[in-house]
């Protein structure tokens, strides 16, 4: 499928440290399109990850959705309805479970600066976020899968880190 095939609002889903930000990023500077990153309409700037109120998120998240031209990095289920409602392209990033805790260790040692962060945020190794990806996300990402396949839109699974790089190849995409 061509980049372009998935229309000028897509949504990135997968599982946390999957690079749904990277390519977000990626896509947005080659298509000219808005980089949405929810974990920054989720979590409040310059602190360490401390969430918005619910009703502050949907605000934030449905106003993004309202433009015209974005790529939309996470997943929170509370905005998926509407958010697929206006989507014209999904990618799903399916990686494993032992390549997101890989990441999200590569990450939080090694990385300064990273895509999708929060501002004046600080990344750490923190034991809930450990859980999350060894427990919460093996379920999430059956449920992502169910999601994906139901959904009536061009869409492009990517399930290995080799598939998504071989993807950024494939679009021309620079990181």
């Amino acid at each position: 499928m061509n980049l372009s095939d998935l229309g000028d609002r897509i949504c990135i889903l997968g599982p946390s440290n999957s690079g749904k930000s990277t390519l977000a990023d990626a896509i947005a500077r080659k298509r000219n399109l808005a980089a949405i990153h929810l974990d920054q309409l989720y979590h409040l700037p310059d602190t360490d990850w401390e969430a918005r109120t619910k009703d502050e998120f949907i605000a934030l998240h449905d106003a993004a959705i309202a433009g015209e031209r974005w790529v939309m990095d996470g997943n929170y289920s509370v905005g998926m309805p509407q958010r697929f409602q206006r989507a014209t392209g999904l990618i799903l990033l399916d990686i494993s479970t032992r390549a997101s805790l890989l990441r999200y260790f590569r990450r939080t040692l090694l990385e300064k600066e990273r895509r999708g962060a929060l501002k004046g945020g600080r990344d750490s190794i923190k034991w809930n976020m450990i859980h999350h990806i060894a427990v919460t996300t093996p379920k999430n990402r059956k449920r992502y899968l169910a999601m994906f396949e139901q959904l009536d839109l061009p869409k492009v699974r990517l399930s290995s880190v080799r598939a998504i790089k071989e993807c950024f190849w494939a679009w021309d995409l620079a990181r």
